[in-house]
């Protein structure tokens, strides 16, 4: 037994490491890539990084902004500068952002938590809502609330970020004034003196605005698989012994849909990120969505590629949570036992 076990353990022990360095590898090529666009992206824009950066100010001599763009190295070539900016990570340095006047790490850690309670209040409430609708236009396929409900999710799934954002920011904030037009806390008050409830009601309007243009593309796709379900042929035995429609919904639908909703919901962090750029814009709310719009409008190469890094690390880590997520639920998504 030992011998037949001994390599069945180093075996799987390999398996493990191979697939850890594969992760790593992406990892890394993913980084260098879309840092790369990035970069390449706002090296073209027309705006003067160092007309920004002296903008408001009196008269500058062109002394003075040469001495600017020698101190943050606007004049080497587009291939050192970023070369400059890899060396510089991997001592552990992303660089000084030109428009904040703050290491580009202060920036983020300033910004990312409120983009991270904005982001994961819609992701769960567009993931609960977008289950519980496919669920019942699934079950009640071909009614007219399946079909209402069913052209409302196409409806909005192609609805503009911003767009529903504005609309909702004229209904609710401007005309009926249940919530605050914009911030993360009131004006004019300090940040620690925010209270919980403040936030939180700062926070509904752009979370709400998410989380409409989210949970359609769930609640689509968990209708379609139950239906599927529905029309297999243990559930229409299930029916001819008299199984009433919740029975048949939970013993045999809910299994079969809950990891597909999940693995759907995991794998759009990318879509919900880019559609809280447009969210934290539309709100002002102060977090890196506006940060990175703030960035490429100013040619702010630290802060953008800075932002570009952790926002592609998050959504590499949210689809690879969802992928280990589905091989330890779902055993058949398992290849050679790996």
């Amino acid at each position: 037994m030992e011998l037949t076990g001994a390599p069945t353990k180093a075996g799987t022990a390999k398996r493990v490491a191979w697939a850890v360095a594969k992760t790593l590898l992406r990892a890394v090529s993913l980084v260098l890539a879309a840092t790369l666009v990035a970069f390449v992206l706002v090296s073209l824009s027309p705006v003067d990084p160092v007309q920004q950066y002296v903008l408001g100010a009196d008269a500058v001599s062109a002394e003075q902004r040469e001495a600017i763009a020698d101190y943050w190295g606007l004049d080497d070539p587009p291939v050192q500068r970023y070369l400059n900016w890899l060396g510089a990570l991997l001592r552990g340095d992303m660089g000084t952002s030109l428009l904040y006047r703050q290491p580009v790490a202060a920036v983020i850690a300033q910004r990312f938590m409120n983009t991270l309670a904005l982001m994961l209040t819609a992701w769960v409430f567009s993931g609960l809502i977008g289950f519980a609708l496919g669920c019942l236009m699934g079950m009640w396929q071909g009614s007219w609330a399946d079909g209402i409900l069913r052209r409302l999710c196409l409806a909005l799934s192609s609805v503009p970020t911003f767009w529903l954002g504005m609309v909702f920011l004229l209904v609710f904030a401007v005309g009926l004034g249940w919530f605050p037009v914009g911030f993360s806390g009131p004006i004019g008050m300090a940040d620690g003196d925010v209270t919980l409830w403040q936030r939180l009601h700062h926070l509904a309007l752009p979370a709400l605005t998410l989380c409409f243009v989210s949970f359609a593309g769930v609640a689509l796709h968990t209708r379609q698989k139950l239906v599927d379900v529905l029309q297999t042929d243990y559930v229409l035995f299930a029916r001819a012994r008299g199984a009433g429609r919740w029975h048949i919904l939970k013993r045999h639908g809910l299994r079969n849909i809950a990891l597909p909703a999940v693995t759907l919901q995991f794998a759009a962090f990318a879509e919900l990120f880019g559609g809280s750029i447009l969210a934290e814009n539309v709100f002002s709310y102060p977090g890196l969505g506006s940060a990175v719009a703030a960035a490429g409008l100013n040619s702010d190469v630290p802060l953008l590629l800075g932002i570009t890094l952790v926002s592609t690390l998050f959504v590499f880590t949210g689809n690879l949570v969802a992928n280990i997520l589905t091989r330890v639920v779902d055993p058949r998504t398992r290849v050679n036992g790996a």
